[in-house]
């Protein structure tokens, strides 16, 4: 028998899509997870998966985030401008005809600024600030295919870098001469912590990757670790451009997958900054509540 939760909170992305169901309390009673991102599904696949959502659901309030409410997406929602905070996110979202499905808007750079765009991390940190988790003052960064550094000030978004880490890495791994000596898994551990010194300290990434090629072929690197150096090069560039562009005191609020956290925390620490890590599930509940409780009843 299904699980009749009071609310469904859907993080939907464009490779996979998690499903949070919550009782009454707030609490999680079951989490769900695929690979039907919007990408993978295309429009027509995502009305699909919106109308068994409401099927499966009929009497439940149903949060949707992320590349849903992209124009790859069910519906398209304006960004909203930073600086952006719950009420923001309340202010841009879109009700469907039933106002029972809630489409968050993303976050857009603030005019005059670096141009850059967020969908579904916005959830997760906010909601982390609201519920407490993290300070209202904090830097962030969110770790994933495209890492997000984050100058979170007053409960609110004030501005915030893309890099796409995640996503180079994974095209490297799949479609560059690297590949072959890419396969392998990513460890933290010696090789990981040479990446991660290159990397902090690279002016020359396009060079640096191709090192590591040569650095195989010439014996200096086992093929076994080469992922792991990789890795640690691309996430130590990552932390030293987004250290640049968040708040240099506080201890930086890490949230997202724990495996990715860790390697950041890693990455952090080698570059002498405090942090913690925060399971980014845990901040879009968190997310997810507080919007469930501000927003208004449909009239």
């Amino acid at each position: 028998m299904d699980i009749i939760p009071s609310l469904v909170a859907v993080d939907w992305g464009t490779t996979n899509r998690r499903v949070f169901l919550l009782d009454s309390a707030g609490r999680l009673v079951r989490e769900e997870q695929d690979d039907a991102g919007v990408a993978a599904l295309g429009r027509k696949g995502v009305y699909d998966a919106v109308a068994l959502l409401r099927a499966r659901f009929p009497q439940q309030l149903i949060i949707l985030a992320g590349m849903v409410g992209s124009a790859l997406g069910w519906r398209e929602v304006p960004y909203v401008a930073c600086p952006a905070g719950l009420g923001s996110l309340i202010d841009g979202a879109i009700r469907d005809e039933t106002g029972q499905i809630i489409l968050i808007p993303g976050v857009r750079s603030a005019p005059g600024t670096p141009d850059d765009v967020m969908r579904g991390e916005e959830v997760q940190l906010i909601g982390a600030a609201e519920a407490g988790l993290i300070p209202a003052d904090c830097p962030i960064c969110h770790p994933g295919t495209h890492a997000k550094w984050v100058d979170l000030r007053g409960y609110a978004i004030q501005s915030f870098r893309t890099v796409m880490t995640g996503e180079l890495f994974a095209l490297l791994k799949a479609h560059s001469i690297l590949a072959p000596a890419l396969a392998g898994p990513v460890q933290l551990g010696t090789s990981f912590q040479a990446g991660l010194a290159a990397g902090l300290s690279s002016r020359t990434l396009g060079a640096d990757l191709f090192s590591i090629r040569a650095k195989s072929l010439l014996g200096h690197l086992p093929l076994e670790d080469a992922a792991s150096w990789a890795s640690g090069l691309l996430i130590g560039a990552d932390i030293s451009f987004g250290l640049a562009h968040i708040p240099s005191k506080p201890p930086v609020a890490l949230i997202g997958d724990p495996q990715l956290t860790a390697l950041y925390a890693a990455g952090l620490k080698a570059a002498g900054r405090d942090c913690f890590e925060l399971d980014g599930a845990t901040a879009f509940i968190a997310g997810s509540l507080a919007l469930a409780q501000r927003l208004p009843c449909p009239a």
